[in-house]
This record gives structure tokens, sequence and C-alpha cells, in this order.
């Protein structure tokens, strides 16, 4: 039942939804969270996977032979080109869609991911993550709702904005919504915590992508429709439960709150862990924000145009190579449509392999950073990772296949790595009490990093080609350019430091921040008072159970995949 506001005689949130409506009660089991949080990012990971609908949406429109018709940009060569061809496809029902009209939904998703993280994260702090939760379920689900009328009326506009725009709203809270609270129930794992969570919207794809392609393929395609916009509803009905299984089931510790005999560590500067909290208005001013902003943008710089590049730059690296020719360069490779097969085969084992990568280091780099400290976590990332581009490029020269595979294995599970070990960097220097929204306002250098390191692969790629660079040569420069901006993540990590603290927050300050969480928990929050205890008890065993299901299935499906690279 809604409240009135007694001062403004406005209506109010419902009071299940408030912040101070999910304060843990003695007995609960803060293992009963992670799952909750998996909930949603499994769900909201599909936008990895969107390019699965990319060749159905192609060939929506058929003409009276049977055949799609030609694209709205169809003859088109320049980026202007291309450019009023997709302005064209927004509004246009005669003509099919491109790639280029439907990649552009991959940039609002991560653009408008950080955006929105970044712009609603302090309204997050105040409001709790389930009542977050919630607004993202509305805001994914309801974008691929509208996704599907898009479809279903071919006006690419209305799937810009549904799944584009509005989804990419839906993904930033989603994403930010369990931060804070992870952090918050493990304080003596907080590494841990965080890459369950993040490790699940990695492997998201991993479910959503071969489930898309099932119901396409097997429940409602026929011979004139691919089935992309029923897919589409489907998707948001069972995306909806879990989204709103996952928001109801977040709890907060009180305030006061430690798990049972853990006592925190003294601030020092070797782990630069502190035990006081800078309010979500100062974050900003300080030099360690900018410094850490600049870390994640150039260590997801250095990895997410490549990896969105695995496959065709495995296939032009190495040719025939990889359908047994190694005498045959690519060139010769494409006029030979079965080798072309196996080879493209074996490029998307390639990208099965280091999806799984991607995603098992999520989970555990965020854990060894718990033990390394973040700042060396971070030190690795960049000083292998810039060895391993190097190699990489020698690697491709020298034609050494497994060499190069394990090279991008181990750079994608830094790239995943560090999604997940940020948001405990940043409760190291700035406290818990607005981690979760200073993590939202850094979230925009993930934002210019979508752009930045696809732009510098694909530019380059497109330049040297152009310029006749053979194909297995196209890639040793850009290397080059990415172990450079892990040279710059390293600089910037190298100058972190602890807060000064004059950026610290009062004790009256922090009182007054958790008064109301105090009193819905009651006089006593000392000690765990009974909460926290448990582990994994039948509850949460059977909470796991529902995420842990699909997600083995996604990862088998993937192995699958990834399989056939060694076969």
């Amino acid at each position: 039942m809604a409240s009135t506001n007694a001062r403004s005689g406005e209506l109010s949130a419902p009071r299940w939804l408030d912040r101070e409506a999910i304060v843990a009660k003695p007995g609960f089991n803060r293992w009963m969270v992670p799952p909750a949080a998996l909930c949603i990012h499994l769900c909201i990971g599909m936008a990895y996977g969107f390019s699965v609908f990319w060749k159905p949406l192609q060939s929506v429109l058929l003409g009276a032979d049977g055949n799609p018709i030609p694209e709205c940009s169809a003859g088109a060569v320049t980026f202007g080109e291309k450019a009023a061809g997709t302005l064209r496809a927004l509004f246009a029902t005669d003509c099919n869609w491109s790639q280029f009209d439907l990649g552009w939904m991959y940039t609002f998703f991560f653009v408008l991911l950080g955006v929105s993280a970044a712009i609603w994260g302090g309204w997050l702090e105040r409001a709790g993550p389930r009542k977050a939760g919630l607004v993202a379920t509305v805001c994914w689900c309801g974008g691929l709702l509208i996704s599907a009328f898009g479809v279903y009326s071919h006006q690419l506009w209305l799937m810009w904005l549904g799944s584009g725009i509005i989804g990419g709203i839906g993904l930033g809270l989603g994403y930010i919504s369990p931060v804070s609270t992870l952090i918050k129930w493990f304080p003596d794992r907080r590494g841990m915590a965080t890459g369950m969570a993040i490790m699940g919207f990695g492997g998201g794809a991993m479910i959503g992508s071969p489930l898309a392609t099932f119901l396409m393929d097997n429940i409602f395609k026929t011979a004139t429709d691919p089935g992309v916009w029923q897919t589409f509803v489907a998707l948001a009905a069972i995306y909806a439960v879990f989204m709103l299984i996952g928001s109801f089931r977040y709890r907060l510790p009180p305030p006061g709150w430690k798990p049972e005999g853990w006592t925190p560590p003294a601030s020092n500067g070797k782990a630069m862990i502190t035990n006081n909290h800078v309010h979500l208005d100062d974050a900003h001013k300080t030099s360690a924000f900018w410094l850490l902003w600049l870390v994640l943008c150039m260590n997801v710089s250095a990895g997410i145009g490549i990896i969105g590049a695995a496959s065709p730059m495995l296939q032009e690296t190495f040719g025939g190579a990889l359908a047994g020719a190694p005498e045959i360069g690519y060139a010769e490779l494409k006029q030979n449509a079965a080798l072309a097969a196996s080879a493209a085969a074996v490029g998307a084992g390639f990208v099965g392999i280091i999806s799984l990568f991607n995603i098992f280091g999520r989970f555990a780099w965020a854990t060894s950073s718990d033990y390394l400290g973040r700042k060396t976590t971070y030190f690795i990332f960049f000083v292998l990772g810039a060895g391993l581009y190097l190699l990489a490029a020698s690697s491709a020269d020298w034609k050494l296949l497994g060499l190069f595979v394990a090279c991008f294995c181990i750079i994608a599970s830094m790239y995943g790595g560090g999604f997940a070990t940020i948001p405990a960097y940043l409760a190291d220097i700035f406290g818990t009490q607005f981690v979760g929204a200073i993590h939202g306002r850094l979230l925009t250098a993930w934002s210019t990093a979508g752009i930045l390191g696809p732009v510098i692969v694909n530019y380059l790629h497109d330049t040297r080609a152009a310029e006749g660079i053979p194909p297995d040569q196209l890639y040793g420069q850009i290397f080059y350019i990415l172990a450079g901006l892990l040279v710059i993540g390293f600089i910037a990590n190298l100058l972190v430091r602890p807060v000064d603290p004059k950026w610290h927050m009062k004790e009256a300050e922090i009182a007054a921040e958790q008064a109301k969480l105090k009193s819905a928990a009651g006089p006593d929050v000392s000690g765990s008072y009974g909460i926290g205890k448990g582990g994994l008890d039948t509850p949460a065993i059977l909470f796991w159970s529902l995420v842990g299901v699909p997600l083995a299935w996604g990862v088998w499906q993937t192995l699958e995949k990834a399989l056939v690279f060694f076969q």
C-alpha cells in the first residue's frame, strides 16, 4: 500500500520497495545474496549475445521470389553512404537492415550502461537494490518487448529505442544494483563477492545466445518468418521472472554488521584499504577517482576491440592452417568454400574459448585480489597484458597457433578480471558507504572504452588492408598500440594513492546516512547476531541451483563450440 509524504502530500513508493524494508533480520544467510545478483546479471548479460539476431534480422523481408530484398544501404561503400542508408533504414519498411544498422545497438548498450549508472547511481544508494532491480527489470524486459514490436512492424528506430536506449538504462541499473550490497555483505571477501556477480554478466550471453538460437530455429521459425520478434517476447518473459526473483531476494546488512569472528584490517599503505568513507559528491574531486577511471578505461580499451574481432583475426592471421592446409593464405582460403567453412568453425571455437576465459577470469582474478591486493592485481594485468600482446605479435609472425591462442586466453581473462576487481578497488579507496554510486560514475570509463577500443582495432585493420598489407600481417601494429594503452594504465595505477583524509566523511555524516537503516534493524546491531551464518545450507543450495543449472548449461554449450578448435 502506498503511503503519503506528510511534508509534501505526495504519494511515496510502496513501503515494501524501500531500502529500509529489506534490512536483514536475525537468521538471514548472506550466501543468499550472490545468487540474487546472478539472477539479474545473467539476464542483462545477454547484451553481449545480441549478435545472434543480426543474420536473421538482415533477411526479414522477402521478395516475390522468396529471397531477401536488398538492404537499405545496398551499394554503399563509404562511411557517409552507409550512414545515409542507416538513416533511411530507421523508418523504411521496403528494405532490409544491414549489420552496420543493427550494430549500433551495441554502442547504445554500453554507452547507456555507463551513462545511466553514473546518473542514477546516487539514487540507487538512497533507494536500495530492490527498487533499482525492479526498475532495471522494467527497462530491460520492457525494452525487449518494444524491440519485438519494432521487428514485427519493421521499424529499426523502435529497436534502437527499446533494447538500445531503454534496455541500456536497464543494463546500467542492473549492473550496479548488487555491487554495494555484496561488498557490504562480504567485507572479508570483497573481490570474490563482486567477482561472482560480474561473472554472471559475462556469462549471460553463454545462456542467452544458445537459448535464443533454439527458440528461433526450433520453436518460432517459419518459411517466411525467422521468429525473432517472438523470441524477444519469450526472452522478456523468462528474464522478467528471474530478475523479479533476484530483486525481491536482495537484503541489506544492518549498519555496523560484520561477519562473526572477522576483524577489519587496519588501514595500511600496502593494501590501501581504508576504514573511512568518501561521499559520492566528493569522490570525483580526488585524483584517485580519475586515476582509477583511466585504469579501467585502458584495461577495457585494450581488450574489448580485439575480443570483438577474435574470429576474423584468427582466420586472417593463420589462414589455411586452421583447416589443415598451412600452405594456403587467407585470400586463397576464401576461394575454397569447404576450407573456409572449416576455418570459420575453428574461429568460432576460438571465440568460445576466450569467452570462457573472460567469464571465469572475472571470478578467479577478483578472488585472488583479496589476497594479492587490488593495486598488485592491476599491475599484473598491465605488465603481463602488454607482454602478451608483444608475444602475440611475434607468435603471429612465427605462425605458432597454440602460443597465439594462449596469449589471448590470458588477455581475455584479465579483461574480465578488470571489470570484477574494480568495485573492490573502489571500496578499498573510498569506503563502502557510496561505493555503488561511485562505481556507477566510474563506468563512464567503460562507455568511453567501448568506443575507443573498437575504433582503434577496426580503423587500423581497414586502413592497413586498404594499403595492401597481407591479411596475416594486419594485426601486428594493432597489438603494439594496444600494449601501449596498457602501459598508460600501468602508470595510472602506479600513481594511485590513498585518499587525502580531508575527503573522509565525518562520523556525524555517516550516522545521518545510516540512521534509517539502524532504525529498521533494531537496537542491537553489534556482531553478527545470527546474520550471515549457515553457509551453503539447504535454502542457499536451492537458490544457487536456480542460477547454477542455467549457467552450467551455457558453459556446456560454449564448450561444445570450443571443442571444434581442438579437432
